[in-house]
């Protein structure tokens, strides 16, 4: 079963994103919230985005966030100590199995992949 959920990339959207998603657990709500934030960062408040959660094959819960910028591509950094951003690659990139991007003509599609099955 897959979740999807369409909404404007706003600050004021997160948290009501992350509530919608309470019944997938912390993870998942923390994934969401770190990808479309990313979207909001990098590409500019107010873009329409697309949040999937869903189970995959072999019983992990892939998490996806599909914008329409296929040019602003996410990048891993190593924030130092006292920097003020940088972080929310960095967090995903532990929490999850494994993440990426899928790139399209139209947009893209930063997902990752969380151990355990989707909860509901």
């Amino acid at each position: 079963m897959t979740y999807e959920l369409h909404l404007l990339a706003t600050p004021k959207a997160v948290p009501e994103m992350r509530h919608s998603l309470r019944h997938y657990g912390y993870d998942v709500g923390l994934c969401a919230t770190e990808l479309v934030t990313n979207v909001i960062d990098h590409i500019g408040e107010g873009t329409p985005v697309t949040v999937r959660v869903a189970r995959t094959t072999d019983g992990r819960t892939r998490v996806e966030v599909t914008d329409s910028d296929p040019r602003a591509l996410p990048v891993l950094l190593h924030a130092g100590p006292d920097a003020e951003s940088g972080r929310g690659l960095a967090l995903l990139d532990t929490l999850a199995r494994r993440w990426g991007v899928d790139q399209g003509a139209d947009g893209k599609t930063v997902w990752c992949e969380l151990e355990g099955e989707v909860r509901r």
